[in-house]
């Protein structure tokens, strides 16, 4: 995937190291698209366990909607009319997590992501907003090949403070770094790529209204192993974060996804991290598939569905929202179950509506996945 401007190109280590890894809302009240239920306000029960579990800070407060061009759908919805803006707007009007990396300067940062929060949140200290923090430099292909220089490291650690500092005391969620398999192919298998993600956790999550949830892949990377997941969260703060986070630029189901987060909240707490949640991105999966089976010659830019019937590709999933055990999202019993205990929501941090999930805006591509979906 080729992200903003001064990231690489991204390619999957699915060759060399990663065979040895991988087999293969309170919706936005008037925001939301009118397709989507009112979502019930329900903090995640307790289970059996001598570990206190704070109440879900995704639920009891409105998710607010960013309105500018830091969410590359905003402009295009701007500009259309007609069926398109109707489109366009199931996109535009939901509450999502914007990109934020290193194409924004150490200096520049804290502005951005203050002007950013006063925007979602339109002055209402208590509008939840909602961010993707993806900085680590080098990752994805380039993070199996070289570590951090110290002058990278150097830079790492002030964007955080810098982008900490612009958050402030608004109420945040935070998905950190996408695609966080890559920190298990570090040359020698080096943590310090995870221990600077591990200072992003510490700073974002002693913020006073700030929950952290930091990329664990997949239910399809790695592949149906929490016990690997496990490794890429001990090492990156795992301890500080509210929990962790799914799916972010694959396209597995939400099914498989809480299944396979329910083994990682149970191995992570076996491991002296209990009381984790999880939350999932179902921007991309409403026809699910998994990513080494994506139909079309690029995985990160696969096909979008053409009708609503069709199955196995790329379409808008279940709306943003903390009403995680809708009957409307097919659930079966024992996921709506675990859905409740360990989810803390569906939030979207993958931007399908882009070329390779990165940049430029794709009007095509945003208006079959719009038209599409079964949501």
């Amino acid at each position: 995937m080729t992200h903003r401007t001064g990231s690489t190109p991204r390619a999957r280590w699915g060759t060399g190291i990663a065979l040895a890894l991988t087999a293969s809302v309170l919706t936005a009240g008037t925001a939301a698209s009118s397709s989507a239920p009112t979502p019930t306000a329900t903090a995640a029960p307790m289970v059996a366990t001598a570990t206190v579990v704070a109440p879900n800070p995704l639920a009891h407060r409105r998710w607010g909607v960013y309105k500018g061009g830091t969410e590359q759908s905003w402009q295009p919805y701007v500009d259309s009319s007609g069926a398109n803006r109707a489109l366009l707007a199931k996109i535009a009007l939901r509450p999502k997590a914007a990109w934020f990396g290193r194409w924004t300067s150490d200096a520049d940062i804290a502005s951005k992501v203050r002007a950013y929060v006063a925007n979602a949140n339109g002055g209402d200290p208590n509008v939840l907003v909602q961010m993707t923090v993806f900085r680590m430099v080098p990752w994805e292909h380039d993070a199996c090949n070289r570590l951090p220089t110290l002058a990278e490291q150097t830079s790492y650690r002030q964007w955080i403070r810098q982008f900490a500092a612009g958050i402030g005391s608004a109420h945040a969620a935070v998905i950190l770094q996408p695609d966080g398999p890559f920190a298990l192919c570090a040359p020698g298998g080096s943590r310090l790529p995870s221990h600077l993600i591990g200072y992003a956790a510490r700073s974002f999550t002693s913020l006073p209204n700030t929950s952290v949830y930091i990329d664990a892949g997949a239910s399809d990377w790695p592949a149906g192993k929490p016990v690997e997941a496990a490794k890429i969260l001990s090492p990156a703060g795992i301890r500080y974060a509210r929990g962790f986070a799914l799916n972010s630029t694959h396209y597995a189901s939400t099914s498989s996804n809480i299944e396979f987060g329910t083994q990682l909240v149970r191995e992570l707490a076996a491991e002296g991290f209990p009381g984790k949640r999880f939350v999932i991105n179902t921007s991309s999966n409403g026809q699910p598939f998994t990513f080494g089976n994506a139909p079309g010659p690029n995985p990160d830019n696969a096909t979008t569905c053409s009708t609503l019937r069709q199955t196995g590709c790329v379409t808008l999933g279940i709306p943003p929202t903390n009403d995680r055990a809708n009957p409307r999202w097919g659930l079966s019993a024992r996921n709506e179950f675990r859905a409740r205990t360990y989810v803390d929501g569906y939030l979207w941090f993958g931007r399908p509506w882009l070329t390779n999930q990165s940049s430029p805006f794709d009007m095509p591509r945003a208006l079959a996945i719009a038209r599409t979906t079964p949501y």
